[in-house]
């Protein structure tokens, strides 16, 4: 008889921080804080290797320098943009701010719209000073359904957020809900 282990996903609460790898960190910073808004904050002293931390909109970019990477030119040889690349993707509120902003900035873009249901959602990407690429979208219109029954979603009573979770599923389901919460009470008419 084989009896079949089952193991717990790991505790994890959010994405903190994504890692990139970038030629000069001066150039990178000036990007993520004059395109994407985000702002320097203050890093470990006790690293010893040259680098910067930023942080807006609940997430964390770090830059760490490494000169030698050299398989695009980004400043003499354009990489193709190609949404099916790797990339990391922002919300927006007004793609059509996003768009108009990139071009005053003199900065190439492409464009997707990716529909489902009736729903639109529009995407724009476009590479930092290093090749990453990058998406801004309005991915929040499309709403975000679990495909997997081992956490059905739950209709919300009113001492719902307030109880202590019993699976897993719950605290998922009660972290989605109080996001969304959050940012229904942000949204503006």
């Amino acid at each position: 008889m084989v009896i079949e282990e089952v193991h717990e996903a790991l505790p994890l609460l959010s994405l903190n921080h994504v890692s990139l790898l970038v030629r000069s960190v001066w150039t990178s910073v000036q990007f993520y804080e004059d395109v994407l808004g985000f702002g320097l904050i203050k890093r470990p002293s006790s690293f010893n290797f040259h680098g910067a931390w930023l942080f807006n909109y609940g997430i964390g970019i770090h830059l760490l320098e490494n000169e030698s990477i050299d398989e695009y030119d980004a400043m003499n040889e354009p990489r193709p943009i190609n949404p099916k690349d790797n990339h990391i993707s922002f919300q927006c509120t007004d793609v059509g701010l996003v768009k108009r902003r990139l071009e005053a900035m003199g900065m190439r873009y492409t464009t997707a719209v990716v529909e489902e249901g009736g729903i639109q959602v529009d995407q724009v990407f476009f590479h930092d000073p290093d090749g990453y690429m990058v998406e801004i979208c309005n991915c929040e219109n499309l709403p975000v359904l679990p495909i997997s029954s081992s956490c059905p979603l739950k209709p919300s009573n009113g001492n719902y957020y307030k109880k202590m979770a019993e699976s897993k599923c719950e605290l998922m389901e009660i972290a989605m809900m109080k996001s969304l919460r959050r940012d229904m009470m942000n949204f503006s008419f």
